[in-house]
């Protein structure tokens, strides 16, 4: 099985098969950065190129199944989709020079990313009025809601609990 040299370690299966080594899990941090990458893409946008730009970026390979299973990577990649289909009849502007196409670059990308966020914001906000009528469907307050989060004592965790166990008679 050969994946186009994707594979980042020389290690071999049962079957003889190169084996991939694993990507470390996507963290918040790392849901930022790729949702980033979207939000400055243009021309053709696929899983696979997506994957491919995502691996040059952040020398991790991640699967279409992996991304798509974040919520915020794949709502960002069908609003970024959209818009590109959207724009693809419109003429793109020609740059006399190479400061105006990088403006031209960033102009694109913050309008992306603007779009994104104005999208994922609309998502919140439909996710606390549902959260908002089923609180009051169940009798909860805003002074219920409101109520401030308990102090953690990181202290309770560090203390030596000492255990005592029954002595066995006759054993």
């Amino acid at each position: 099985m050969i994946f186009h040299g994707l594979f980042r370690s020389n290690r071999r299966g049962k079957r003889g098969d190169m084996v991939q080594k694993r990507s470390k899990n996507l963290s918040d941090t790392d849901v930022a950065e790729i949702v980033g990458i979207l939000d400055g893409w243009s021309g053709k946008l696929s899983w696979e190129l997506f994957v491919q730009a995502i691996e040059r970026k952040k020398f991790a390979l991640y699967t279409r199944q992996a991304l798509h299973k974040h919520e915020r990577v794949r709502h960002a990649f069908s609003l970024r989709k959209r818009s590109l289909a959207g724009t693809a009849h419109s003429g793109k502007a020609e740059a006399s020079s190479p400061e105006l196409e990088a403006a031209f670059q960033r102009t694109a990308r913050l309008e992306g990313e603007i779009a994104r966020l104005k999208a994922e914001n609309q998502q919140l906000l439909e996710q606390f009025a549902r959260w908002a009528y089923n609180a009051r469907t169940r009798g909860l307050g805003k002074d219920i809601l409101n109520r401030s989060l308990p102090a953690v004592n990181r202290d309770q965790t560090r203390q030596k609990r000492l255990t005592v166990l029954p002595r066995r008679e006759g054993g």
